[in-house]
């Protein structure tokens, strides 16, 4: 006769409940992912083997299993919270040393680093000054506060459709400040190296049937010395001929102590219809500088700079790591954990590829405990210490029966 089985039942209701109470606990820690306490049953060794005639001495805790599965996404008004939808892990770092996190409630700490509440610095791939990122070894992130630089205007592509019903004229005699020398025209702003601009205006003439000459012109001057940049030749189709070119290089003088303009003006896809004239894409690749307005994180983690002059750029890309046993991952507390011999090395990439999830930003994950399933869980095993008690006090019944034999 043996209190064993009822002593170790009621440790195991005893962690039973430690588990399920640090689960409710909690219920609203972010990135939180709720725990399972795993038990197996025990016997004794016996030289002459047991066979069916074992009855066990009881119970033990075989494991405390962490369940990595998805929480519910909240939208949250702080645009650097982070959620994963999906498989992975944020990495993060203390002065190199790295853990692993579900919470993404992030924000910048005074040096442009992307922090949590303990500091602890998220990484991933940084970008260079152009926007390229560089998917190499995952960096601490760090966000540049400085204004984007100027672009000088390289190129203008311009699509348009020309009207073949118009009257030839004469290219000699082409004068802007005249309408009627010239059959239609377009204007943009370009851009110097200092970023300042500088209208830009093109003016077609038809000089015969299925042929355009191009004119430029800068702040009221004809550039080129007067003379047309190109000739656009048609097909009877109206289609541009492959056979010419439909690109030009032009040269724009500017005051304000720059370079000297050189960019090209395409006119692909250009046509010749009979229609009126129409402008159906115009645009350049130059801008002036821009202050930061603030950020931005898509779902593949890019993290992008939004800017005064309406342009974007990428400052870094954040990373996710994924394990071939999450289980195996240690706890170490703040919702982090570190790698270990169970849980394998981290695989490390970009959300979204190799079975990585996305990332919503301006959203939590909540903690994916079930209140209600634990409150149920919670009341079967105080009935388990129960049963276990009784069993116990059942024995000691028994042995006093036995003790009070005369």
């Amino acid at each position: 006769m043996s209190f064993q089985q009822g002593l170790s039942g009621l440790n195991a209701a005893s962690k039973n409940l430690d588990v399920i109470g640090n689960n409710v606990a909690n219920t609203n820690t972010v990135g939180f992912k709720q725990s399972q306490a795993q038990f197996a049953d025990m016997f004794a060794n016996s030289l002459s083997g047991g066979g069916g005639t074992q009855a066990g001495i009881g119970v033990k805790l075989g494991g405390i299993a962490q369940q990595f599965s998805q929480g519910s996404i909240t939208v949250s008004n702080n645009p650097f919270d982070i959620a994963i939808s999906g498989a992975g892990f944020y990495r993060l770092s203390d002065q190199g040393t790295i853990s692993y996190s579900r919470n993404g409630q992030f924000h910048p700490d005074k040096d442009g680093y992307i922090v949590n509440s303990s500091g602890l610095r998220l990484t991933g791939y940084m970008a260079n000054s152009t926007g390229q990122i560089n998917t190499g070894t995952p960096t601490d992130l760090r966000l540049s506060t400085a204004d984007l630089p100027p672009v000088t205007t390289t190129r203008v592509n311009a699509l348009v459709n020309l009207d073949s019903r118009g009257t030839p004229l004469s290219a000699a005699g082409f004068d802007l400040t005249d309408p009627a020398t010239y059959h239609s025209s377009t204007s943009l702003s370009v851009y110097d190296s200092l970023g300042n601009s500088t209208p830009l205006s093109t003016y077609f003439v038809k000089t015969a049937a299925n042929s355009w000459d191009v004119f430029a012109a800068n702040d009221g001057t004809v550039l080129n010395g007067g003379l047309s940049i190109g000739t656009l030749n048609f097909l009877s189709n109206g289609s541009l001929d492959p056979l010419s070119s439909s690109s030009f290089s032009v040269t724009a003088p500017v005051t304000t102590g720059a370079n000297p303009l050189a960019f090209d003006i395409d006119f692909a896809n250009t046509t010749q219809f009979g229609s009126s004239f129409g402008i159906n894409a115009l645009s350049q690749d130059g801008y002036a500088s821009g202050q930061l307005t603030g950020f931005s994180i898509g779902e593949d983690g890019v993290v992008s700079g939004s800017y005064s002059n309406g342009k974007f750029l990428s400052m870094g890309q954040v990373a996710l790591a994924n394990f071939a046993n999450p289980q195996g991952l240690q706890a170490v507390g703040n919702n982090t954990w570190k790698e270990s011999a169970a849980s394998g090395a981290a695989l490390v990439a970009a959300p979204a590829t190799g079975g990585l999830g996305v990332l919503q930003a301006g959203a939590i994950e909540d903690s994916n405990v079930e209140l209600t399933s634990e409150l149920v869980n919670m009341i079967t095993a105080q009935r388990v210490y129960q049963a276990n008690a009784q069993t116990i006090k059942t024995q000691d019944q028994i042995l006093q029966t036995v003790v009070n034999l005369k």
